[in-house]
């Protein structure tokens, strides 16, 4: 029976893998993570995370946790298990928790984000960590849209194949739509000295819940998507929402542009206070 419980925070690249969850014959983030702990404890220990992401999602604040007999210091399992992995996955922190702490069943809300690359011309170093939209998009309305989603509600109208869950119901704490310019470190500027392109802006979905469905926020995304094209009215998210049925709502966004930021176990949601 294993005496320790150990919480890591992991981020990483997932272009070259199919999502989280083992699965056979195809590569994936818990398979490389649970090989690299067998490698350094010799036992087969199975992670528990706080999500499940498809193939092609990142992960900034992605969280799993694992039990073992193990006498290597909780801080030390950061370096250990990363000693073992690729360049494109990343242990960020190993603390240790007790021995029921659980991942997922633990998490009090989960903090995505989608990023568009809203521009006609591509972005060499940017295709595999965003979508690019070469429509110019309303991102007033698109954010308006994304405010109408905000409480608690039955959100099976942004579900692929439902159901997946007991329920669907979940609480949105939290949904807006923002417009940046690109990464300043892919800028040809001189400090102090931006060159501002409107042709690279980076538009940002941030949504924060209590829990989420399968593809919820890429089905969210393409609905906002129709609205910030021009294609649907702004009270289209809220219909499609009270709806209740998948086909009314956009299509599921693509995958590289989310991002599993940050899960929380320890406070209520407050915008002012995500780390």
């Amino acid at each position: 029976m294993p005496t320790r419980n150990i919480k890591l925070t992991i981020s990483y690249d997932g272009s070259a893998y199919h999502g989280w969850q083992i699965q056979p014959d195809r590569l994936t983030i818990q398979e490389v993570i649970e090989r690299a702990i067998l490698q350094i404890t010799g036992e087969s220990s199975r992670l528990a995370s706080a999500g499940r992401t498809d193939t092609g999602v990142h992960a900034i604040g992605q969280v799993a946790s694992f039990k073992t007999n193990s006498t290597i210091p909780a801080g030390k399992f950061r370096p250990a298990i990363q000693s073992r992995l690729p360049d494109d996955v990343v242990i960020r922190d190993s603390c240790e928790v007790p021995i029921d702490f659980h991942a997922g069943h633990a998490a009090k809300w989960k903090l995505y984000r989608y990023l568009i690359l809203n521009s006609d011309i591509p972005h060499a170093h940017l295709h595999r960590f965003t979508t690019r939209i070469a429509t110019k998009l309303d991102v007033t309305k698109m954010d308006q849209a994304a405010r109408s989603l905000v409480g608690k509600h039955d959100f099976r109208s942004f579900e692929s194949h439902y159901p997946n869950k007991a329920t669907s119901v979940r609480h949105v704490k939290h949904c807006r739509v923002q417009q940046g310019v690109s990464w300043s470190a892919w800028r040809p500027s001189l400090q102090g000295n931006p060159i501002l392109d409107e042709d690279s802006s980076i538009i940002s979905l941030d949504i924060v819940a209590d829990g989420f469905l399968y593809n919820m926020v890429r089905a969210i995304m393409g609905t906002l998507l129709k609205i910030g094209s021009g294609d649907w009215p702004v009270d289209a998210a809220k219909r499609v929402r009270e709806a209740m049925d998948r086909k009314q709502a956009g299509p599921t966004a693509p995958p590289q542009g989310l991002y599993l930021m940050h899960v929380e176990y320890e406070r209520d949601f407050d915008p002012d206070r995500i780390p």
